[in-house]
């Protein structure tokens, strides 16, 4: 992220600070934020000032966490009963609402002709599982009408939708706002940013995970390109909220800065290489988590300089630090999914126990696809406990002065 870019959006002035929501991605791994959003609602509900309205002006989502932002958006003109709504709507879920693989149970006894029949199954489509029931799963559950709603009421000020162009390797944010001819598009290097009223085709285009799930073709420019899950090449997470006006930023991820088996090995595993499960694993943390803390650290630093600066000088300038609180879970979601493999669809589990994916370090994929009652409960718990936890921090970012 760019000190102009900081600097614009502190620069910027309002009758009460904008507050952003930015929610990463992480498929299953995403209820997580629906916890620490059900726990924020609460706290605010209970709170001297008896707010009630929606708290965020602005919402960036990527991948799953776009689908969370969207949401959300299109409840907004409900208050803190869209958060409710969410874990509702997460309550419901099953990962055949999510993808489906369609292969037969006997093709687990063999795993070279396993192995020959997914790579069949990825080369007609593209990825290894079809996202159609994602795809009618969001008709359903988006208010996309009520979304332009909120934005003309002004209970939101924009909406914004992150992707990765497999066409031009640009990552790109999509965002829609109450108004086009208002709106600011932004260009930097690999990165840009464009006015489009989103779709279901958007938020499928953002939670396309690499291989997993197929690219989804979306207009840029004029032009029609393919696009994957907006995680890949997002080096700038917080930029797109900065860009639109944020002062506050929530920002929740649901990574872990030390995996489990990296630091230290599973004793008596010494010399043991890793499991395809525990590579796979690996990889797609770095395609999801990898860039948040770094971003996150780059603008608190550029926070404390500003903040740092004469009070004349802040004065003259009229600069203001973007306040920025990041919440990522505080337990192991890999360990955690591991207890829950058992809940998978049994093609899926059949499909990956038989690749050798599910054994030792497994936890980590199946975290990512676990959209089962067990596993979503307790990220929602971790959640919730990891906010009240921080609860003080999280009410002063929300209705502090």
């Amino acid at each position: 992220m760019s000190l102009a870019t900081v600097i614009h959006a502190g620069m910027r002035q309002y009758d009460r600070p904008t507050i952003a929501l930015v929610l990463m991605g992480g498929g299953a791994r995403t209820a997580y934020q629906v916890g620490v959003l059900r726990a924020l609602a609460t706290m605010l509900q209970a709170h001297a000032s008896g707010a009630r309205a929606f708290p965020f002006r602005i919402l960036v989502g990527t991948s799953a966490g776009a689908i969370n932002a969207a949401f959300l958006a299109g409840r907004a003109r409900e208050g803190l009963q869209a958060f409710e709504e969410l874990a509702m709507f997460w309550g419901r879920l099953r990962s055949t609402d999510v993808y489906r693989l369609s292969s037969p149970r006997w093709l687990r006894f063999s795993r070279l002709t396993l192995a020959l029949s997914l790579s069949r199954h990825v080369q007609a489509r593209g990825a290894l599982l079809d996202n159609t029931p994602l795809a009618e799963m969001l008709g359903q559950g988006i208010a996309f009408d009520d979304i332009e709603q909120a934005l003309q009421s002004k209970a939101i000020d924009a909406l914004a939708v992150t992707g990765s162009s497999y066409t031009s390797g640009v990552h790109w944010t999509f965002c829609q706002t109450a108004s086009r001819e208002a709106f600011q598009p932004w260009t930097r290097p690999g990165r840009r940013a464009e006015f489009q009223r989103l779709s279901t085709a958007h938020l499928l285009a953002s939670s396309a995970i690499p291989f997993l799930f197929p690219a989804t073709a979306l207009e840029v420019e004029g032009q029609r390109e393919h696009f994957g899950d907006g995680s890949m090449r997002q080096i700038t997470p917080l930029s797109p909220a900065m860009h639109l006006g944020a002062q506050r930023i929530l920002v929740i991820g649901v990574g872990q800065p030390e995996r489990p088996g990296l630091a230290s090995p599973t004793p008596g595993a010494a010399g043991h290489r890793p499991s395809l499960g525990s590579m796979t694993g690996h990889v797609m943390a770095s395609v999801f988590h990898d860039t948040l803390q770094a971003d996150v650290e780059q603008a608190r630093r550029v926070a404390e300089t500003i903040n740092g600066l004469p009070q004349e000088a802040l004065s003259a300038m009229r600069f203001k630090a973007v306040d920025v609180l990041a919440m990522a879970p505080t337990q192991s979601l890999d360990a955690l999914a591991q207890q829950y493999t058992g809940e998978l669809p049994a093609t899926i589990r059949d499909a990956l126990g038989a690749l050798g994916m599910l054994s030792r370090g497994g936890g980590a994929l199946a975290s990512y696809l676990l959209f089962e009652p067990g596993f979503v409960q307790s990220l929602m718990a971790m959640g919730e406990g990891d906010a009240l936890a921080r609860a003080d921090q999280l009410l002063d970012l929300v209705v502090g002065n």
